[in-house]
């Protein structure tokens, strides 16, 4: 069975955005984007919410400035060659390339991805990753904090669920970002 991996950049007190929907602070730097690259070279499948398909779906498209960047070039190929399941009950296909909507989170087809998949999943987006760790589906929470706090916004864990975690791994980068990863216990 494949895990499903919720990855999130925030802010350290816990925000993907601010109360305003801005998240430039939350831009990678080159080691910790390359970082992310890394993690993502065993995702065969994105689940993803419809506003960070809206954000990732940038690396769909050639942009020559990123193609420069060899960090930003190997995530676009890393992007491309994965399937993506966006839920949204707003958008319609076609998406990008590999990319098929959901009007609504499915528990029991996210757990019979797992059951078939040959690589890991990755789940993206706080409400939908909220959904899947509610219903036990998620098996690793990556977070990437950055060092400023935001004060509010939209939070990168739900409230109001209990999980135990076991450390995995935990780094700091030059920049000051922490990552954790965190095997979620049953």
């Amino acid at each position: 069975m494949a895990a499903l991996l919720y990855a999130a950049i925030c802010s350290l007190d816990g925000y993907v955005a601010d109360e305003f929907g801005s998240f430039e602070w939350a831009a990678p730097d080159e080691e910790v984007h390359a970082h992310v690259n890394d993690l993502q070279r065993g995702v065969g499948t994105h689940l993803l919410g419809r506003r960070m398909y809206e954000v990732l779906r940038y690396w769909d498209a050639d942009d020559p400035q990123a193609e420069r960047d060899p960090v930003a070039a190997d995530y676009r190929r890393l992007w491309v060659s994965t399937d993506k399941v966006v839920y949204s009950s707003t958008l319609t296909g076609p998406l990008g390339p590999r990319a098929v909507v959901r009007t609504a989170f499915d528990p029991g087809e996210v757990r019979a991805l797992k059951s078939t998949a040959t690589r890991q999943l990755s789940i993206g987006g706080p409400t939908v990753a909220a959904q899947a760790l509610a219903e036990g589906l998620v098996d690793e929470v990556l977070l990437y904090r950055h060092p400023v706090v935001v004060g509010g916004g939209t939070a990168a864990l739900p409230s109001g669920l209990r999980l135990d975690l076991e450390l995995l791994d935990a780094r700091t980068f030059g920049s000051g970002v922490t990552f954790t990863r965190h095997r979620v216990r049953r």
